[in-house]
């Protein structure tokens, strides 16, 4: 199918064409904001379709999330239709530890005003709100947000840390190996049959709000405003509906809410 650009930017709440690097960085922010990342359709068991028309029908028609090789694939159909010439990046989710394991999380490169741009829509809650600055080694403030790049030397890696506290944590590594779409299609198969990845396990959503963010895992409600968080558990199914709906901006029938529901409230408290 031909990518709808206008359409795709209205679902955004865009009303110009981005350009350039700043274009970039309001192009991915913006597209965290109205796209969730929730990872639901795994939770379930189900493969999700990363054909052009199935992330179209879900992510633009239907106004569902997704994961991040649904988000960053879409965001890369973007990319390409303005022009931004994006190079895609297999990477190993580390979340703190010393290394990765299987490539199992999609990003770009991408190249604005003369700098190269890490670029991410899909990494859900701890996930920078705007590119990163691919060559600098310095922290790097994203609103309320700090990360940094570093080389890792062990792995051959670039790894990407955010600030926690008076430390840093590892949040995924890449070694910049040629990408093709049998890769994705492949790591997408793995993460929704493959019990060694969270997303069978953990009912996990995110997305960016005007005062900051607010994430789901399992049961656990986290809303961060203007650097203040608060933490709930959601106590039934219609409260974890509820929250879908005004938080996330995602519909769906009771049957699934209470599915999902159920599969959670007997999930492991921690991965």
């Amino acid at each position: 199918m031909a990518f709808d650009l206008d359409h795709y930017l209205n679902r955004l709440g865009l009303t110009e064409k981005p350009v350039g690097a700043d274009g970039l960085a309001r192009l991915q922010e913006a597209q965290m904001r109205a796209i969730p990342f929730e990872a639901i359709d795994p939770f379930l068991g189900m493969l999700p379709d990363l054909t052009d028309d199935g992330l179209w029908q879900k992510l633009i028609i239907d106004r569902r999330g997704g994961y991040c090789f649904e988000l960053n694939t879409l965001f890369g159909l973007a990319l390409d239709a303005l022009e931004y010439r994006p190079q895609m990046l297999m990477c190993r989710v580390r979340q703190g530890a010393d290394r990765g394991g299987a490539r199992t999380h999609l990003a770009f490169t991408v190249e604005a005003d003369g700098v190269r741009w890490l670029c991410d829509t899909g990494f859900g809650g701890p996930g920078s709100r705007r590119p990163l600055h691919l060559d600098s080694r310095d922290p790097q403030t994203i609103g309320q947000d700090v990360f940094r790049l570093r080389n890792d030397t062990a792995t051959g890696e670039l790894v990407v840390d955010k600030q926690q506290g008076d430390g840093w944590f590892p949040l995924y590594g890449t070694d910049f190996s040629p990408v093709q779409f049998a890769d994705i299609e492949a790591a997408n198969f793995l993460c929704t049959h493959w019990n060694r990845t969270p997303f069978q396990t953990f009912l996990m959503a995110a997305i960016l709000t005007e005062a900051g963010r607010a994430s789901l895992f399992n049961l656990a409600f986290k809303h961060v405003k203007d650097g203040q968080e608060e933490t709930r558990m959601l106590a039934d199914a219609p409260e974890l509906g509820t929250v879908l709906e005004t938080v996330f901006g995602l519909n769906f029938n009771d049957s699934t809410v209470q599915a999902v529901f159920d599969k959670a409230a007997n999930a492991p408290l921690t991965r």
